[in-house]
């Protein structure tokens, strides 16, 4: 897959279908647009083209978010741009453009937006386009201003029905809240069609739990600051370290670590099987499996340590459900 993050760079192709969105998650209802996509491609011998967004438009459409630098509070994305980059190419798709969102791009109305991006960019030929798809400042623009200008701009469209839409039944705001909520990882997974990750570097950390024979790996921020953290909690996990092994099994804790006293929220993982190597500043890719249980403060380090034994024992059978699949190849950061 191309990927351009400049339009101006955006080569001139000779027969691009072309569909938009922010896509955040590639969930099993953005892949079925993308097989629609992908598939009407082919069938005239064309190059298939994903239009998406970064950042995020609610970072810059949120009340004052412009001018203070700020996103929305409530903003939290189910992929990073680089996650979502790897899960459309794994899509099969042609080329992506990443449009950057700005106040000035925000501001364009649909007609700009459908001379200078569709036609003047992409010379588009056909679009893919939801039955609720809107775009334009104040989202005026909409699948029947498409269908009204595509003759004269030299496209045509082509809808995703409501019905093809609500048949799969997923949403990236159905997925979040499961995350956010309760920590529901499998609901995540089967919306989702993969085990949600979360991606950073390794960091130093108390190194408490190595004193009570449970090392773990604290991951420190990544690059994208918005990238969602499941609800605290104590979960099966796979571990990958990006460095040509398979993934370890591990259990993870999100959380404040009441039991010693912590006041900072952490995302620690303890891989399995006795692992026990230096990899700090190492990147390392968690794929959530299974939630064990609520986050709790114990009497003391003996009773944690006797908890992280039955913890673990957990994981290893949760890695062994349905949601776990296999132990999963180096996903990308």
């Amino acid at each position: 897959m191309h990927v351009v993050r400049d339009p101006a760079q955006f080569p001139a192709l000779p027969h691009t279908v072309v569909t938009s969105g922010t896509f955040d998650g590639v969930h099993l209802g953005h892949r079925r647009i993308l097989s629609q996509l992908t598939g009407a491609a082919r069938a005239v011998g064309g190059q298939s083209v994903v239009l998406t967004y970064w950042p995020h438009p609610r970072a810059v459409l949120a009340p004052g978010a412009a001018s203070e630098g700020r996103p929305a509070a409530d903003l939290h994305l189910l992929t990073t741009l680089d996650e979502r980059i790897g899960l459309l190419k794994d899509a099969g798709v042609d080329y992506l453009l990443v449009q950057p969102f700005t106040p000035d791009f925000a501001a364009w109305t649909a007609h700009d937006y459908v001379q200078r991006l569709l036609m003047q960019t992409l010379r588009a030929r056909h679009l893919v386009i939801g039955y609720d798809h809107r775009f334009g400042a104040g989202r005026t623009g909409d699948l029947a201003y498409l269908r009204e200008v595509g003759p004269s701009a030299g496209f045509s469209v082509e809808e995703i029905s409501r019905h093809d839409v609500d048949a799969v039944g997923v949403s990236s705001t159905k997925i979040r809240r499961a995350l956010l909520d309760t920590g529901d990882v499998a609901t995540a997974a089967r919306y989702l069609g993969r085990p949600y990750a979360l991606s950073g570097p390794v960091v130093r950390g108390q190194q408490l739990g190595r004193t009570i024979g449970y090392p773990t790996a604290n991951i420190g921020p990544g690059l994208e600051p918005l990238k969602l953290v499941p609800a605290d909690g104590v979960y099966a996990a796979w571990a990958d370290l990006h460095d040509g092994r398979p993934a370890f099994p591990a259990m993870l804790n999100i959380g404040y670590r009441p039991t010693v006293g912590s006041t900072n929220r952490t995302v620690e993982a303890h891989l399995l099987g006795g692992f026990n190597e230096e990899i700090y500043g190492r990147p390392l890719t968690i794929r959530f499996v299974a939630r064990l249980r609520d986050e709790q403060k114990f009497s003391g380090l003996g009773a944690l340590k006797a908890q992280l034994a039955h913890d673990a024992e957990a994981a290893r059978l949760a890695r062994h459900s349905p949601q776990s699949q296999e132990s999963p190849k180096s996903p990308i950061l």
